[in-house]
């Protein structure tokens, strides 16, 4: 797989780019691997090396890290094809991208621990505060916690997980007035606990709990755990891809395996609309006017949101490019632009798993595995509509509180 060259300009056909077409290359492989993915609830060892050849894993890191160094919207639509074929997959590959972006953050001496040359580094956990207590010791701190939705923990080389700090029983707060930092936890020393991930979709994502007791963290490898959700805190390695802000990077990348899924969801009715004659009827589905209308609707409204959200993306790079400073209003706008697409997604989605029928919803069915997926993604507190009133304050000039910047 070729580095992705990184202009100050973004690429005028993201489908053009090898990363992009090997991940639609892929999808019928993910087809071949689904029900291994479900039924085993991690993602295939051998579907894992493909991925690592593809450089999927690879994809938000510096070229001097090995990386690929996508620009956002190719990151994006690298997750949504991902998606479209596997819902766990397009997960797995966000997270983890988001992930990577974070363990820029460490120092030096952790950052070139976490990605050694020729590694497979893989990043599983959660970025998001809470989950783990500490007790400083001399090199670094001795952890013990249990943190929820480590996605992507069977095939992760490393697990992100945050934490405080406890002085004499009390939590240290830093300087900033936060409270919680953040460490990087070798994946064969923590506890993945069993029946911590019983769910109705996504189930091949591995979001299992995992737990770690008194172990010691290097300081090398810790951060402070900047923003609420997530500043950014890697934003001194070069690059556009690197400068900018957060919304350009969290919300798109979970609203990417939305999209990709209604995408998915679309197709499958159609496929079913040229094989099926409902019960009672004479025709096929597709010949049925109502079901004309619905597959015409959805794929409007699934592209208008997608189309709205790599624009206000686009705007925050072009801003970068252009050697300005994003705003409020443009990173609120992007923020809203994913939430946005991801209530798209969902409405479309309805329209297909409506007109399907009896087939909607049996287990084995394209549309109800889709839409099992569809509606866990849609639950993320990324694609929350508590954004909305956020980024309602911003445009009335009122403080939006501390989760947007």
């Amino acid at each position: 797989m070729q580095n992705i060259v990184e202009d100050r300009r973004l690429p005028l056909d993201i489908d053009a780019q090898p990363v992009v077409q090997a991940a639609a290359a892929l999808k019928p492989t993910l087809r071949r691997y689904h029900d291994e993915i479900e039924r085993e609830q991690r993602l295939s060892p051998d579907l894992v090396e493909q991925m690592h050849a593809a450089g999927f894993y690879r994809l938000l890191l510096p070229r001097s890290l090995g990386g690929l160094q996508a620009d956002p919207l190719t990151y994006i639509r690298v997750v949504e094809l991902l998606a479209e074929g596997a819902g766990s997959v397009g997960w797995n590959v966000a997270n983890n991208g988001v992930g990577s972006l974070v363990t820029l953050g460490l120092p030096d001496d952790g950052v070139q621990e976490i990605y050694p040359k020729g590694h497979r580094t893989v990043i599983a956990g959660t970025a998001v505060q809470g989950g783990g207590q500490a007790v400083p010791v001399q090199g670094g701190y001795r952890v013990s916690g249990r943190w929820t939705f480590g996605s992507g923990c069977h095939e992760a080389a490393w697990m992100l997980g945050s934490f405080q700090i406890l002085d004499d029983g009390e939590p240290r707060r830093r300087d900033d007035g936060g409270m919680f930092w953040r460490g990087l936890f070798p994946r064969p020393e923590v506890e993945v606990i069993p029946g911590s991930w019983e769910v109705s979709g996504l189930r091949g994502t591995g979001s299992f709990d995992w737990t770690v007791k008194d172990f010691f963290l290097p300081e090398r490898r810790t951060m402070i755990h900047a923003g609420v959700p997530l500043d950014n805190q890697w934003g001194h390695w070069p690059g556009i891809t690197y400068a900018l802000p957060a919304p350009a990077w969290v919300g798109p990348h979970q609203c990417a395996v939305i999209t990709g899924l209604a995408r998915a969801g679309i197709n499958a009715l159609v496929e079913l609309a040229g094989e099926k004659t409902p019960r009672g009827r004479t025709g096929r589905l597709c010949d049925n006017p109502q079901v004309q209308d619905a597959i015409g609707r959805a794929d409007a409204i699934l592209n208008s949101g997608r189309i709205y959200r790599n624009a206000m993306i686009a705007e925050l790079w072009n801003t970068l490019a252009d050697g300005r400073e994003t705003t409020l209003e443009q990173r609120a706008r992007c923020r809203l632009a994913a939430v946005h697409a991801g209530d798209c997604a969902r409405q479309a989605m309805d329209l297909m798993f409506r007109h399907g029928g009896s087939t909607s919803f049996k287990t084995e069915s394209r549309l109800a595995e889709v839409w099992r997926d569809l509606q866990v993604v849609g639950q993320a507190a990324t694609l929350a509509p508590e954004w909305y009133p956020i980024g309602g304050r911003a445009f009335l000039g009122l403080d939006p509180g501390p989760r947007l910047r």
